[in-house]
């Protein structure tokens, strides 16, 4: 009985080592298949590293200035003129940019510190008053570009009339000391004609005493004396009332008053004394920055600017 047993039980491990069942026999296969081929692969893609990403970043960038440097010498051997005018158009987009993000930092930390315009510094003052100014200039001639090949006409008149069509970003260094020239000119053509309109209105002030200084004043004045500080507040009286108040003035004055402090003559009575009423009260405010800064402070640049 005991040996029955002993011989069914190896016939039984005859048999299972015989016939494998499925599964036994498929990792088999796939052993022998590892052996054969090496060790089994990574399941898990190779994908690139930043580093890569980087200098492949770096590397573009580099082919991108030797190619934009070798253009620039192109431009600049063939065609003088042109490569003139692109150079000054590309560095002018970049400082136009740069004014853009300086303008807009300055806005949010007013927005942050929860100040007005009239409290700024008197740099950053000046630099929303310019850029604004900026703005408007571009935003006119976008406007005209519109309508069909209006810009083929748009592009002759920015050539033609650079002084009134573009943003001194995009004047050459020579067109920037020509056209602060003729701004003073411009300036001293219409001061004699103030000058007139004073003298026509001295009659009209009610003080004797305010009306001699005014009449000493104005002599001075034509003889090409620079009147004084307090000689000037003496007469604040007369400015601030009738004869001379903002709103008595006429068309006429405020057109040489719009000329002197470069702004357009050319509107409407009542946008010019709204123009002029804002421009006199942005120099108030720009003269208040500048008294806190102290005029020694100031660049050379700023100085004749």
């Amino acid at each position: 009985m005991a040996l029955s047993r002993v011989c069914w039980a190896r016939a039984a491990l005859w048999g299972s080592a015989v016939t494998p069942g499925p599964h036994v026999t498929r990792k088999l296969q796939l052993v022998r298949c590892g052996l054969a081929w090496g060790a089994p692969r990574s399941s898990k893609l190779h994908l690139s590293p930043k580093a890569d990403v980087k200098s492949l970043i770096s590397y573009v960038v580099a082919k991108t200035k030797v190619i934009n440097g070798k253009y620039h010498r192109f431009l600049g051997r063939h065609f003088p003129r042109f490569y003139v005018m692109y150079t000054i158009f590309m560095k002018g987009l970049q400082m136009l940019w740069a004014d853009a993000k300086k303008a807009r930092r300055i806005k949010t930390n007013m927005w942050k510190d929860n100040i007005e315009f009239h409290q700024l510094p008197y740099r950053e003052m000046e630099h929303l008053r310019q850029f604004r100014r900026d703005v408007t200039k571009c935003l006119f001639l976008g406007i005209i570009s519109i309508p069909p090949f209006a810009n083929y006409l748009v592009f002759l008149l920015m050539y033609l009339f650079p002084r009134q069509l573009l943003i001194q970003h995009f004047w050459t260094p020579k067109q920037q000391i020509d056209f602060l020239d003729i701004y003073h000119a411009l300036r001293k053509r219409s001061h004699p004609e103030i000058l007139c309109y004073l003298e026509k209105v001295i009659p009209l002030v009610s003080d004797a005493g305010l009306r001699g200084h005014m009449t000493e004043l104005c002599t001075k004045i034509q003889h090409g004396t620079h009147p004084a500080v307090h000689d000037i507040l003496a007469l604040r009286e007369c400015f601030s009332n009738h004869p001379l108040g903002m709103k008595q003035l006429h068309a006429l004055q405020m057109k040489a008053l719009s000329r002197a402090m470069l702004l357009t003559p050319y509107l409407p009575s009542f946008l010019l004394r709204h123009r002029l009423k804002t421009h006199t009260i942005v120099i108030h405010q720009l003269d208040r920055a500048l008294a806190k800064l102290g005029i020694g402070q100031l660049t050379p640049q700023e100085v004749k600017s």
